[in-house]
């Protein structure tokens, strides 16, 4: 047996392999509110970043990939240590703290469920184009590479089941990353209780500053701002 399939089949080596691939989802889930957040300086800004974006296919399906591979390692690890846990401890600790076991159970599984479809749901929207409301994805217009992400944001945030829809994943998303940015400082080294308490001030922060950027936008436009 090779040290990278002992390293796998290690309780540890799971934990890590959960830790780094959380880890760049967390910063591809903050750059991705980044760009989206541009609606708010303006079509043209959303527009041209779109653009950039959709007309680089091959810088963008690494990325895919690499996304791709993080997902996918992520949930293996998770669904490893899940039965490691269920084998290890068939009774929970009894804990009532939103860090502990029981919160673990009540958003990381049902959370992590809502964000996959989420995700798909976010990929037909607006990778895709399935749910456009009529706006072309992207096009070639006189020459120039033109994508329309502003009006596709607007016409599928109008219906308001579609807004309410990304809303509720965003609240589930920032739970999931809320629990999970803190356990994976606790896999890096950071359990001492002597840096517990900043690592759940940074997690809560990562948590409320992802859902209210990106609930902000579905509200903004089911409110009228942004129209």
């Amino acid at each position: 047996m090779s040290w990278l399939s002992r390293f796998l089949r290690s309780t540890i080596g799971q934990k890590i392999v959960m830790a780094a691939s959380g880890l760049m989802l967390v910063g591809f889930v903050l750059a991705h509110m980044v760009g989206n957040l541009q609606i708010f300086i303006g079509a043209d800004a959303l527009n041209t970043y779109a653009a950039m974006m959709q007309g680089n296919q091959g810088p963008l399906w690494v990325a895919r990939l690499g996304l791709l591979g993080a997902i996918g390692a992520h949930i293996w690890s998770a669904v490893k240590l899940t039965i490691a846990a269920k084998g290890a401890r068939p009774v929970a600790y009894k804990k009532r703290s939103w860090f502990d076991e029981r919160y673990a159970v009540r958003t990381m599984r049902v959370g992590g469920m809502i964000v996959g479809a989420f995700i798909v749901f976010h990929l037909l929207h607006f990778t895709v184009g399935y749910f456009e409301g009529g706006f072309q994805h992207c096009a070639d217009i006189n020459g120039v590479f033109t994508c329309f992400a502003y009006q596709n944001v607007i016409g599928g945030f109008a219906n308001p089941l579609v807004g309410v829809f990304y809303i509720v994943a965003q609240v589930f998303l920032g739970l999931h990353l809320t629990h999970g940015v803190w356990s994976m400082t606790r896999t890096l080294g950071f359990g001492n209780p002597r840096f517990d308490l900043i690592a759940r001030k940074v997690a809560m922060v990562v948590g409320l500053i992802i859902t209210i950027g990106n609930c902000s936008i579905p509200v903004a436009v089911m409110a009228g701002y942004l129209n």
